[in-house]
């Protein structure tokens, strides 16, 4: 199980976007509480952003209304970017929304842009950042091919345990606080089926929850039980 831990790398990160706008017009800091919306699909890609606490959910909406999740992003990460990596000027294309409360730096896209060339640092360490982010992509996906609920709940929840895992002597621990609506909703559930779900798991002791953050005990039995 790869944990990440806040590493040097990360706060370089930080220290980097801090530095964008040359000192004249540092990034701003803005606060959102959770569920509300960052930006829209469709909105105007304005401005960059690094994430400095909680979560933040990017999502895609479709014609049909159906909304799937395609990453959890947490602290020390830049979003808002694909415009810039893509050499052009675009729209948004996802939804981001606030999972947990959210604390992050914003600046202007061309200012990021202008960092971005002057910094070949500060461009590395993105990119990175959206390497790992394009795996946990690649395995949301996969964990909505799994027609059963059952494995979609378990593959969420290693992936969860990926990004967002503390080791804790019971196993580990996901460093969110999760409602089972949330659950439901990243994985195309009910929140009734993954109150079941989950309880089944609790009942054979392969996880706990404790303030509605969920301890995985032993991600490789889970694996292996459900694969």
């Amino acid at each position: 199980m790869n944990v990440t831990p806040h590493t040097a790398r990360e706060r370089s990160l930080e220290d980097l976007f801090r530095q964008i706008g040359g000192g004249m017009l540092a990034p701003m800091v803005e606060t959102y509480e959770r569920g509300k919306t960052i930006f829209f699909p469709g909105d105007p890609a304005e401005r960059v952003y690094f994430l400095l606490s909680g979560a933040v959910k990017l999502s895609r909406v479709y014609e049909s209304g159906e909304e799937i999740t395609v990453a959890l992003l947490r602290e020390n990460s830049v979003f808002g970017v694909l415009s810039l990596v893509a050499g052009q000027r675009s729209d948004r294309f996802y939804h981001s929304v606030a999972f947990t409360p959210v604390e992050l730096l914003s600046a202007p896209i061309e200012q990021a842009d202008q960092a971005f060339v002057e910094n070949p640092e500060l461009a590395r360490l993105m990119l990175q950042g959206l390497s790992s982010r394009i795996l946990q992509t690649e395995m949301m996906i996969e964990t909505l091919a799994h027609r059963d609920m059952g494995s979609r709940l378990v593959s969420f929840l290693l992936i969860l345990c990926r990004d967002f895992g503390e080791p804790i002597p019971e196993g580990i621990r996901i460093d969110l606080k999760l409602s089972h609506q949330a659950i439901a909703e990243a994985i195309g559930s009910t929140r009734v089926t993954v109150t079941r779900l989950l309880g089944e798991l609790r009942e054979k002791e392969m996880i706990s929850i404790h303030k509605k953050k969920i301890t995985v005990h032993n991600p490789v039995a889970l694996s292996q039980q459900f694969s």
